[in-house]
């Protein structure tokens, strides 16, 4: 009903049955409910362990058994687990981080025991084991990617031995700590042989954004790889303020949603918490969540009570979930903003600066360990209009994987761009993974070692699948780079059926570089590789259909002065996009538009693309010759001061110059 995407590895689950087929109601605020049960320090465990409700499973569970009780009898269909704080990195706060998988265990044997007493064939039960956030930003380097997701291992195996029917993954306001939370919950069922959905809810702020300021778009492309059953949204707010997430959700996610707002905007009266949405206001916003967006999820989360819930039941259990439609739409994301790979007015451009191997500022500033200026490269590819980012540290005699946490550590936080981890070595791509929350894209996966396990290929696609990126991959198999056509469709199409059959990558997660060598080495073996190109991205279009294509664009011109490479870049350029490229790894502020390429210099960059040599005419030769005394192609700037402001502003626009727009804008207003 709501899902679109191939359901690769798909859990059995009674509980994802009920969420595709009519709502499903969760219960209200753990918090709050405890602190009506007036307890002392001594119900915890003494003053230092005060606040520790997890402590209260072990040290007062009637108090827990209450709670999930009275939840269950006013007919909610799943209670949280009392282990939202339960990680060992929380628990640690308190001193008794060894005691995460106790607890866990504990918490949830008592909801489980308390929901089946209730559960009957006609209204079953479950049990969501709750995995909070903890007080760790791992975006900003509070904890590594690693210790978090082994926290959340431990804390999910606990909750896995007491019987838990789904993982929550809740008030998420880091994506990268989301992720670790997922990754942590898989490696606890691997490690149990058994499977439970998980559902993964993110914390929008009043701001619009959560924490770090993520938009809702960059969450769910983030989210959406990792193959989670349930996405959604809960605290922080009330339901009036997540009405436009909730919108956005149901206009694109291709799971299930669900909403679990507080009791509205918290305020402090009296030095206590108080919260002012009224229960049959929540139970309205709930019903039109449910009728006009499709969500099939609800429940309480901060301020809600049983009367709260108890309201939202007698109004919404009836009613139907409206049907949806999810247009996905295929990106990376930064921590910041979503990028889609199909570009409305012009290609997807993947800016190439940021390479060790192919620029000397960078390269530079990395071996001196300048960090602020290898970020400042980043910063300055997405001023010249790059989309993404892609990042190579590769160096001899430099240990890539530091190098990358370094500086994938800066460019997560810094560059507003999502991030091409470009790398020959798994190792180093995984460094840069457990760094970035976003959703980044892996440059590159290839058969040169074959598909094997172990491979390079099988390291790659791994990462992929675990941490939701994007894959280039590159027509490369045990033989070399493939040159002639057939060949490139073979290892395409060879990678496509790996990719997805083995490891459950969608079509839309990958995208072919069908690669090209220089044009310029005169070589008669080379002459036809940049036709064979073109020719292998519209195949690619039309037999791999839902993958991208990219290509290295400079890699035609190499060896040609920087004049001629511009220009024939350029021009190569505009003839694959022709071809139906999607997106190009180059220099931004080095292609030339087209209507500042002489005719000369197209038709000769055209000739030698095309390879139309004749007995008397090489366009090598003749593309060597006319750039042999130009410096550069920059067009010289022509007066326009006595032109109207109307054809100024419409220069600015053709020819993308950014020179004096401001003024110009200013003059027409």
């Amino acid at each position: 009903m709501y899902r679109s995407r191939p359901m690769f590895g798909r859990v059995v689950s009674s509980y994802l049955d009920a969420v595709n087929s009519r709502v499903v109601i969760f219960d209200g605020a753990t918090g709050t409910t405890l602190q009506q049960a007036n307890l002392t320090a001594d119900d915890f465990g003494g003053p230092d362990l005060e606040g520790c409700n997890e402590l209260l499973s072990v040290t007062r569970p009637d108090v827990i058994e209450t709670f999930h009780d009275s939840f269950l009898t006013i007919g909610c269909d799943v209670v949280e687990t009392n282990t939202f704080g339960g990680s060992s990195i929380t628990l640690a706060e308190y001193g008794i981080a060894d005691r995460a998988y106790e607890l866990s265990k504990i918490s949830a044997e008592i909801a489980v025991r308390v929901a089946r007493d209730h559960a009957t064939t006609a209204h079953p039960r479950w049990v969501a084991g709750s995995m909070g956030p903890g007080t760790k930003f791992a975006s900003l380097g509070h904890i590594r990617y690693s210790e978090l997701r082994d926290s959340y291992e431990e804390q999910a195996r606990g909750l896995l031995d007491g019987g838990i029917d789904l993982f929550i993954v809740e008030t998420q306001f880091d994506l990268l700590g989301l992720k670790a939370a997922v990754n942590g919950a898989r490696a606890a069922m691997r490690a149990a042989g058994r499977s439970v959905p998980i559902q993964a809810q993110v914390t929008m702020e009043v701001t619009g954004r959560m924490l770090p300021g993520t938009e809702i778009g960059a969450a769910l492309a983030a989210i959406d790889p990792l193959d989670v059953d349930v996405i959604g949204l809960n605290c922080a707010t009330g339901p009036a303020e997540m009405v436009e997430h909730v919108r956005h959700l149901s206009r694109h996610s291709r799971m299930p949603i669900s909403v679990i707002p507080n009791a509205g905007l918290p305020s402090v009266v009296d030095g206590e918490m108080q919260y002012d949405l009224k229960s049959e206001e929540l139970a309205r916003h709930h019903a039109e969540f449910i009728s006009e967006f499709g969500v099939s999820v609800v429940g309480g989360c901060c301020g809600t009570t049983v009367d709260d819930l108890k309201a939202v039941i007698d109004v919404c259990r009836d009613l139907e979930p409206a049907e949806r439609d999810p247009v996905h739409e295929a990106g990376a994301t930064s921590m910041y903003s979503f990028v889609p790979f199909k570009q409305d007015t012009s290609m997807l451009i993947i800016g190439e600066r940021t390479n060790a191997n192919g620029s000397r500022k960078f390269r530079e500033a990395l071996l001196s360990e300048d960090w602020d200026t290898c970020t400042q490269v980043g910063k300055d590819q997405i001023a010249e209009s790059a989309h993404l980012v892609d990042v190579c540290v590769d160096y001899v005699g430099r240990d890539g994987a530091l190098d990358m946490d370094e500086v994938a550590h800066r460019f997560a936080t810094q560059v507003a761009a999502p991030i091409v981890l470009d790398s020959t070595e798994p190792e180093v791509m995984e460094a840069g993974l457990e760094r970035i929350g976003g959703r980044s894209i892996l440059n590159s996966a290839n058969l040169e070692e074959g598909d094997a396990p172990g491979s390079r290929l099988d390291r790659v696609l791994t990462l992929a699948k675990e941490h939701g990126a994007a894959v280039i991959c590159l027509l490369i198999d045990e033989d070399g780079q493939a040159r002639d056509v057939e060949w490139k469709m073979r290892v395409a199409h060879r990678l496509f059926e790996i990719a997805t059959n083995r490891y459950g990558l969608e079509p839309s997660d990958l995208i072919f570089d069908a690669l090209t060598f220089p044009l310029s080495t005169g070589g008669d073996d080379l002459r036809r590789d940049a036709m064979a190109t073109m020719e292998a991205i519209k195949r690619i279009k039309t037999e791999l259909p839902g993958c991208a294509t990219t290509l290295g664009i400079s890699n035609v011109s190499f060896g040609l002065k920087p004049a001629a490479r511009h220009v024939l870049n350029s021009v190569f350029l505009y003839e694959c996009v022709d071809a139906g490229l999607d997106s190009a790894i180059l220099h931004a502020g080095r292609i030339v538009p087209m209507s500042q390429i002489t005719d000369e210099q197209r038709r000769v960059c055209l000739d030698l693309i095309y390879d139309r040599r004749t007995d008397d005419y090489d366009p090598l030769t003749e593309l060597l010759e006319i750039f042999a005394d130009v410096q550069s192609v920059k067009k010289v700037r022509e007066d326009r001061s006595d032109w109207s402001i109307e054809d100024r502003l419409a220069a600015h626009i053709i020819e993308g110059d950014r020179e004096g727009l401001t003024d110009d804008l200013d003059h027409a207003l």
